[in-house]
This record gives structure tokens, sequence and C-alpha cells, in this order.
């Protein structure tokens, strides 16, 4: 049984991979999560990732009869193919990701726009995802655009966690942390989400539109102070003295508001799982929540693996371990030359990590990738890892740990062809990461 395993150790990662994102896919699993037609109007907003394929899902599913429209906001080149026959009801536009720019704030209007003089025969469903944290770029008063997407880029280099990050959003928007759902009253609204983040908390996927917010003005100020990052003075003010605090789960309003969640990260790697498991392969979840430095997290699973491999433990080859959650990179420019910039996403720099931490173990291979299809900027999802990565790289005169100094995993896996390219899922439920153990 090993060796058929050892023999497309690739095709099999791959396989369970998409396995995960299936279980993710808004046209399979929408429908299954609609309010009944109200007897006014519907009234479709949204943003992520995924919003582009789950206006598509829920155009197909709503009666053609009842009224229905909206508008959603996708990452650019995320809109998927508009089935055959679908008769298009709500606008999907695009902007971009993870830094917000222009069209994102325009959409973001429009949807304020869509949701005003609604009653409460009138429904709202608001369509959620990760990535809709970028999307909905609306500055708070006294915020421009320009220190918005200073502010951002500043926490995307930071290491902070997506908890910290989408605190500071939600108080330096206008439409985020629960903003949205207050716009519409007093139409009811039912959000459908599809979780990218540790815990599934609602408040954090695209830092809450329409749900309450239990973070504080304090714990974004505090996040900012921590992470020194820089703040216009009226603003800063404006946070001090409780202008920009976002509404709270004690707020009447969300009485009138649902919240369904689609699809998990735990789902999808069960799936991925059980489709291991049809395979003949025993598989093992480490956890879906799992955060801290890529790299670092990268050596606590070679750590595990190289455990088993000698026999103990509670994983005994040949198996599959699983793992997701949302690690974090943190860029310290004193790492990067002039004008140099960083090359990979998390799941990649993970990847770079194992494979220093396995320094050429037989009988380990492993995948790590993004759901979305996306690994940070670049075009590829993630990389793969096999037991002759090191001795190859060496091979082409590439040092492993001078790219992992400098956050060039994407050069890396590129030079090895070991990148695992898919292009746009239509779906997010964060890192996905695979070890086969043979």
């Amino acid at each position: 049984m090993s060796k058929d395993f050892e023999r497309e150790p690739r095709a099999l990662l791959t396989r369970l991979y998409h396995a995960a994102v299936q279980r993710a896919l808004p046209a399979a699993q929408l429908r299954h999560h609609l309010p009944p037609v109200p007897r006014g109007r519907t009234v479709v907003v949204g943003a992520g990732k995924a919003a582009g394929a789950m206006a598509h899902a829920l155009e197909a599913a709503w009666p053609a009869e009842a009224p229905l429209a909206g508008v959603v906001v996708t990452r650019y080149g995320h809109t998927p193919p508009r089935p055959a026959g679908l008769a298009p009801r709500i606008d999907i536009l695009e902007a971009a990701h993870p830094v917000p720019d222009a069209a994102g704030v325009r959409a973001a209007e429009c949807m304020l726009a869509a949701v005003q003089g609604l009653t409460a025969d009138d429904r709202v469903i608001a369509l959620v995802s990760g990535g809709g944290s970028a999307l909905l770029a609306l500055p708070a008063p006294g915020l421009t655009l320009a220190d918005l997407q200073a502010i951002t880029r500043a926490l995307l280099l930071s290491g902070a966690s997506i908890g910290e990050m989408n605190a500071v959003r939600k108080h330096l928007s206008r439409i985020q942390g629960g903003r949205l759902a207050l716009a519409a009253a007093p139409a009811p609204v039912w959000t459908v989400a599809i979780s990218d983040v540790p815990g599934d908390d609602p408040a954090t996927i695209a830092s809450g539109p329409t749900v309450p917010d239990p973070s504080t003005a304090a714990d974004a100020l505090a996040v900012l102070e921590r992470y020194r990052i820089a703040l216009p003075e009226p603003v800063r003010q404006a946070l001090l003295d409780g202008r920009l605090e976002t509404p709270k789960p004690d707020h009447p309003r969300w009485t009138d508001c649902t919240v369904r969640l689609m699809a998990t990260p735990h789902q999808a790697l069960q799936a991925a799982a059980d489709e291991a498991r049809r395979l003949g392969l025993r598989a093992h979840v480490l956890g879906d929540a799992i955060e801290g430095e890529s790299r670092e997290v990268g050596r606590v699973h070679a750590g595990l693996a190289r455990y088993a491999r000698q026999g103990q433990g509670p994983f005994q080859p040949p198996c599959v371990l699983l793992s997701g959650g949302e690690t974090t990179v943190t860029v310290r420019p004193p790492q990067l030359a002039v004008g140099e910039r960083a090359r990979g996403g998390r799941a990649a720099e993970f990847a770079l990590g194992l494979a220093l931490g396995l320094d050429g173990l037989p009988g380990v291979w492993a995948l790590a990738a993004d759901t979305d299809g996306i690994d940070g900027t670049e075009d590829n999802a993630g990389a793969f890892v096999a037991p002759d990565t090191l001795a190859r790289a060496r091979a082409l005169g590439w040092s492993a740990q001078a790219c992992l100094d400098r956050h060039d995993s994407y050069g890396f896996f590129a030079a090895l062809g070991d990148l695992f390219v898919t292009g746009p899922t239509h779906t997010n439920v964060n890192d996905f990461r695979a070890l086969l153990l043979v």
C-alpha cells in the first residue's frame, strides 16, 4: 500500500486539496442556508473571494418570480464564469486584495446605497467570505484611502494575527464592524458566511459587516501601538474619545439579524480526511485553527513527521496529517535589500520552513496551499515538499535558508518546479496543509 502512495504522492496530495475545496464551494452548499422569500424585496450585498460564486449560487437557488437584486464585490479575477442559462440579477464588482483600492471604496458605497429605504417586509441577504475586509474599503471620517492603504500594508508586514488586523479595520471603516447591518434597518439581515478564520467567529470573517463587534476602539489602538503603526492624529483622537466605536452585541439591531455558516475550515479538512480514508490511508486532523509564524509552524510539523517516522507517537505511517488555520509572515525590512520585495505567501513560507525542518527525511511529502487558490500576491496556491527538495535546490545553487531569510519562498519553489498552481477556486476556507508519511 505505501509503495502506491510513494509512486504518486503529489497526485494524492492534490486530490486531498481538491476534496477540501469541493466541500466549501457555494454551488453545492449555499442553497441549504437560505432564508424564506420575504413579502417585500430581497436585496443582496456581499464581499469576499467567494462572493461571485456565492452570488451565482443564490441566483440559481432563488425563485425566478421572487424579486432579487443587489451588489457584491470580489477580488480581481475571482468572478467565476456565469453558468449557462443563469440570468444575472446581482451585480458582481471586483476590487483589490489584500491592499484596498478605489474600486473597493465604490463597491462599499454601492452596498450602502442598495440597503437604503428598506422596510421590515424586505430582507437583506449578506454573502460574506474571506478577503472581504480589504474589498469593503470605505475609510472612516478623517481617514483617506491612502491612509488606509498604508495602514493595511503595515499590518500585513507586521505579523499581526487576523483578529488583530480586523479589530483595526472595523474601527477605521464606515461599513464594517456591523455598520452595514445598521444601515439596512429596519429590514432583517440574513448572513451566509464561509469562514476563513480560526474559531469561525462571524465578527472576524470579512471584519463582520453585518454582525456585532465585541472588539473596541481601545483594542484597535492597542494593536496599532503594539506594531508601531502610524495613524493620523485626528483619527487617533476619534478612536480615543469613542467616535469611531462600533455597534456592540447588546445593540437592539441584532434581534433581526441571523448568521449561517455555509462552510468552515473544519468541514473542509474533514472532507480531505474522508477522501484519504477512502483511499486506504489513516488520516489525522491536527486542528483547523493553527496560528503562528509560518516558518515556525512548518518546523513544528516537521518535528511531528520525524517523530512518527521513528515509529513513535500516535501517528503511524502510512498516514496523512492534515491541518488548517491562518499563519502569519512577519517581514522585517532589514532582511530585504533596497527595492526588493517578499515573494511568496504564508503557505509557501510554511513549506520552506517544513523542508528545512525535515532536512531530507525519507518517506515524507507535503502540500501547503491556500484554499482560495492564491498564496499571498503571487500566482500560486502554495508549494509541494519532497524528501529530495533540499538536495535538488543545492544542485541548482539555491539555498533554502537564504531564501527563507529574504522571504523568497516563491522563487525557491519556482526554481524547483514545485509550485502548486490552481488559479482562483472561488471559495476560501484558509490554509490547507497535508503531510503524507509512508
